[in-house]
């Protein structure tokens, strides 16, 4: 008997269960996919739905099933997602690589065994298993110890045991499990949804859910032709990156970004637990309850809702064709021969293109669709946006009049037959448009001159004290445009849309949230001026009580202050006046006071040399006059720098509720 364990699968499944085929599918343009699948299913069969393991939490998020035919779904089940060690360490044994057989089973000790060894059959209960090994006379022996039936203990050579059986069911179906672990996480990505059903009959099991998947894309053909109107071609690129055939199922293509987000459902969450024991158990005492007094029981809770909410069933009826090629004006060559049958509709503030016919795409594999078809309405132009370069864009300016959206995408140009260029747009809603732009005009070409005036003081206006200025400057952008072609052209230029600034001469065709468009026709073999005028306006904040009353009536002098402002400016100035006025006489005396007391401070030192100098005594009744005299006025000037600071306070509140006031 081989010595070493090879893990395999062991288990079989006791139930079962039908898989449901794909019957439709709805692509969007943020992540996620829905799906629809149904099927028959025979008397007690299980529905199984196959899914990668990434898709499960999106799955678990949207899962909704529906039964008919009497039945009621009595549950889901589905693979778990417990850590494999986690799962494992759950058993009492465990199956090592590369483990001897014998040092295996000696984790079974007591375990009754049966086997068979040269055609004859022994069974007994494990005492024991060991590894002997190996010498140069012979190879490693695996040995176990069993305890026979007859109580005898006996030496097995495991080399000479042909087959070999655990004889407890239980340890019988742990090992399988065990194994059916080992295997299940070498296909970690394939899980399985299983649906249970309560009806003992055949029934029809509908199920609908989302998924992770690719974005579906668009790509466009613009095509200009010998017809009334350009013709519009678009084509659906969509990968199916399932496990499942897409085959002859519902499709459909939804344009719109809702909102949709991941949410872990899937791994179990495990959080630590607090231990707590029951304190010694003693004799319960008796609980006397009180008697009501008013009032009623609660009402019991309602019964639980059941677990899945039947949804509504899919689509009964095949998609109208839409409008198809044939009944397109005559078409050149360049269109191709597709035949477009999609159903465009509304679905709030998104947008459904969904396919007529049955589609087919296997898994793994890629498809492209044609999902429109049809005129639309378009004029050739040119577009001048980029100032380093000399010549402007050929374009194209769609309106969407389709009735339908038309996602965003690339879009392929095609003119005279022949292919001219490539251009991107984003998603257009009906009745919106949009300017393409597929090429470089080498025919024409535009130069650009800006020109700065002069600052212009436009208007003043004051509040609370605050004066507010607007001045403008004048900006003049000057574009010549030469049109070397022998044909007329309608170039249109986009210049920036800044703030602050506003046109004076011209008036945009159309405005964005930087640009602001303006439309030049241009003749045949000539050259263009057009001119932008702009004013630059700006506002100004000065607080007029740190302006000098100069500057106060200087702004009086502009025709654009009012009467009133005049007045009240005129008024704050004088006032201004008298305040400075006042703080010079302050000024003035305080110096006056510091000059008179350095001469007292002279004629005190004079004095006290003098007194001690016999005959001086007329000079120290001079300095000594002086000193009084001087001291006299050092009063009088004081008394006349407090009267000046009292006139000076009073002129200030008096300035400041002028300033407060102060409004025009």
């Amino acid at each position: 008997m081989n010595q070493r364990i090879v893990p395999a699968v062991m288990a079989a499944s006791s139930l079962m269960a039908a898989e449901l085929p794909v019957k439709r599918v709805v692509l969007y343009k943020h992540g996620v996919g829905y799906f629809e699948r149904s099927g028959d299913l025979a008397s007690g069969e299980s529905a199984r739905l196959d899914f990668k393991a990434s898709e499960m939490n999106d799955v678990l998020k949207s899962l909704s099933v529906v039964e008919t035919g009497g039945g009621k779904v009595s549950g889901l089940r589905y693979d778990s997602s417990t850590p494999l060690d986690r799962r494992l360490g759950e058993y009492s044994f465990s199956v090592g690589a590369q483990v001897p057989l014998a040092q295996f089973l000696d984790q079974f000790k007591g375990a009754r065994i049966e086997m068979e060894s040269g055609g004859q059959k022994s069974a007994g209960a494990i005492v024991s298993g060991r590894v002997v090994a190996a010498t140069e006379q012979q190879p490693q022996r695996d040995l176990i110890v069993l305890l026979t039936d007859v109580n005898e203990l006996r030496t097995v050579d495991l080399s000479a045991v042909t087959s070999l059986k655990l004889a407890d069911g239980v340890l019988q179906r742990q090992l399988r499990d065990y194994l059916g672990a080992l295997a299940g996480a070498r296909t970690r990505e394939q899980r399985s949804v299983y649906i249970d059903s309560t009806d003992a009959k055949g029934r029809k099991v509908a199920a609908s859910y989302l998924i992770p998947t690719p974005i579906w894309k668009s790509s466009y053909r613009l095509i200009f032709q010998n017809a009334p109107q350009p013709l519009l071609e678009g084509w659906a690129i969509i990968d199916n990156t399932t496990n499942d055939d897409w085959t002859n199922i519902s499709l459909s293509l939804v344009s719109g970004k809702p909102i949709s987000f991941q949410s872990r459902l899937y791994d179990p969450k495990f959080i630590e637990r607090p231990f707590a024991e029951l304190p010694d158990e003693q004799a319960a005492a008796p609980v006397i309850y009180a008697g009501a007094v008013g009032g009623a029981m609660p009402a019991p809770p309602p019964a639980p809702m059941q677990a899945m909410a039947k949804s509504s069933p899919g689509r009964g009826r095949p998609m109208m064709m839409a409008e198809s090629a044939a009944a397109a004006e005559p078409m050149m060559d360049r269109v191709s021969n597709v035949s477009v049958q999609t159903e465009g509709r509304e679905l709030g503030e998104l947008f459904e293109y969904a396919f007529g016919q049955p589609v087919t795409v296997r898994r793994n594999q890629s498809a492209m669709l044609p999902f429109l078809q049809q005129p639309i309405d378009a004029r050739k132009l040119l577009i001048y946006s980029d100032r380093s370069s000399p010549n402007p864009r050929t374009a194209a300016e769609l309106t969407n009049k389709t009735g339908k959206t038309l996602d965003g995408g690339p879009i392929t140009v095609f003119d005279s037959n022949a292919y001219a260029g490539e251009a991107l747009v984003e998603t257009v809603k009906t009745g919106d448009k949009r300017l393409i732009s597929y090429g470089i005009d080498l025919g024409t070409r535009v130069t650009t001159g800006i020109d700065s005036g002069n600052q212009r003081y436009l208007e003043y206006k004051a509040t609370r004290g605050s004066l507010v200025i607007k001045t403008g400057i004048e900006e003049t952008t000057t574009y010549t445009i030469k049109n070397i072609d022998n044909r007329a052209k309608t170039l249109v230029i986009e210049h920036p849309l800044r703030p602050q600034y506003k046109v004076l001469n011209q008036k945009p065709v159309e405005v964005t949230g930087t640009m602001q468009r303006f439309s030049v026709a241009l003749k045949p073999a000539s050259t263009e001026t057009f001119v932008v005028k702009e004013d630059y306006l700006h506002d100004e904040y000065v607080s007029v009580s740190s302006m000098t009353p100069d500057a106060i009536l200087a702004i009086t002098q502009n025709r654009t202050v009012s009467a009133s402002g005049k007045q009240q400016l005129e008024r704050i100035a004088a006032q201004k006046r008298a305040v400075a006025e006042a703080d010079r006489t302050i000024r003035g005396a305080e110096q006056r006071i510091q000059s008179l007391a350095t001469d007292q401070e002279r004629l005190r030192q004079n004095i006290s040399s003098l007194n001690s100098i016999s005959g001086q005594q007329e000079v120290v009744q001079r300095y000594a006059r002086d000193l009084a005299t001087r001291e006299q006025q050092i009063v009088t000037l004081r008394d006349q720098a407090a009267e000046q600071r009292t006139k000076k306070s009073a002129l200030e509140s008096e300035l400041n509720a002028m300033l407060e006031k102060l409004e025009f």
